[in-house]
């Protein structure tokens, strides 16, 4: 397989279309492998990560797709890695062997270290990795990283099922009543990128406004990620993919999601609501309602829930997805650091009293 090297993503329909093909072609498609999402990185992060582009070629046929970025001190990493729940190398599973043995020889040449962060534990990469590593001279170590909780569909009838189960909870219908003392309560999914536009300052303050109650920054506080959005609403206009759905009180947005719908799932990416209402669970109405409308979509077979190990999913999920971070490293000495820090973060975990004092320690 010959490899292709590009340090900026280039703008070619052929390409975008090839390349889309292949997300398509992935054990599970995810909208984080399209092209667009990778477009939408390099218009946004321009000033923060520079793109590393490598695509596997047999002879005009595009077989592969490594969108990675080139970091610090040479290390190399997913080039989505800090806004994509999941991150892999594209190409049929068939050729994924192939494929991630070239990539490791191009690199070689490239980088000393691969951090491949959000890599899904389903994916036949994960089964490659060690071959293809040894084969190039590196060392890999692999930890487990996050749990995506999901809700799977299931059938009609378990469609129905689920619908109703969650629609007909006690705690649901109380939050929506308390609420329409206000006023009327709707939902709305906003799919075009003029009435996403118009839908996101109200929904950057009340992301904003949320996690500042609870001593955090949003990471829509920074105007790399508002114009990735805008970028990813832009890209995508006019095919449903990006879909801000929103809990009404009078046509006023009282909870928000920016997600997706994407082949088979509707992601549940970034969520927040108006914290004048958090007695009434608005975000937890407008996830549900979300669920709800999925079981109506036949082509729906997932809720993706994400990253995170927020309370509320495991009261949604009904299956789990794993993710890992692994570190590919050409140094020995690199590769013990990394197993070895590895372990004694986790020996820590498990002692509070001395998690607690390096806490101290580090803020310090």
């Amino acid at each position: 397989m010959r490899i292709v090297q590009h340090r900026e993503i280039p703008e070619n329909g052929e390409l975008h279309h090839q390349w889309n093909s292949l997300a398509l072609r992935m054990e599970h498609p995810e909208v984080f492998y399209t092209c667009e999402w990778a477009l939408a990185m390099q218009a946004a992060y321009r000033q923060s990560r520079r793109p590393l582009l490598l695509l596997g070629y047999e002879g005009d046929e595009l077989l592969g797709v490594a969108s990675l970025a080139a970091g610090t001190r040479g290390n190399v990493e997913f080039l989505a890695a800090t806004t994509a729940d999941y991150c892999d190398f594209l190409s049929p599973p068939a050729r994924r062997e192939e494929f991630v043995d070239a990539v490791f020889r191009e690199l070689k040449t490239n980088s000393g270290t691969i951090v491949l962060t959000n890599l899904p534990s389903d994916s036949c990469t994960a089964d490659v990795l060690h071959r293809s590593a040894k084969a190039c001279g590196y060392r890999v170590f692999p930890r487990p990283a996050y749990v995506c909780a999901q809700v799977q569909l299931g059938t009609g009838a378990e469609r129905q099922e689920l619908k109703t189960s969650l629609l007909g909870k006690k705690k649901i219908r109380r939050y929506l009543r308390s609420m329409e003392r206000e006023g009327p309560v709707s939902f709305v999914h906003l799919c075009t990128r003029e009435k996403i536009e118009a839908a996101m300052p109200a929904f950057v303050d009340a992301h904003v406004a949320r996690f500042a109650a609870i001593g955090r920054s949003s990471s829509l506080a920074t105007p790399e990620r508002r114009v990735f959005i805008d970028e990813l609403a832009r890209r995508f206009d006019g095919r449903g993919v990006v879909t801000m759905s929103q809990l009404r009180i009078q046509d006023r947005p009282v909870a928000w999601n920016l997600g997706f719908r994407f082949h088979k799932s509707w992601f549940w990416y970034q969520p927040t609501f108006n914290s004048r209402y958090e007695e009434n669970s608005p975000g937890h109405c407008l996830l549900a309602q979300i669920v709800a409308d999925a079981c109506d979509t036949p082509e729906m077979e997932t809720v993706d829930l994400g990253l995170g190990a927020e309370g509320y999913k495991e009261r949604f999920a009904n299956s789990t997805r794993q993710t890992l971070h692994v570190t590919v490293s050409e140094s020995w000495s690199r590769h013990v650091l990394e197993v070895a820090r590895y372990r004694t973060a986790n020996a820590i975990k498990r002692a509070p009293k001395m998690e607690a004092t390096v806490r101290r320690l580090l803020g310090r």
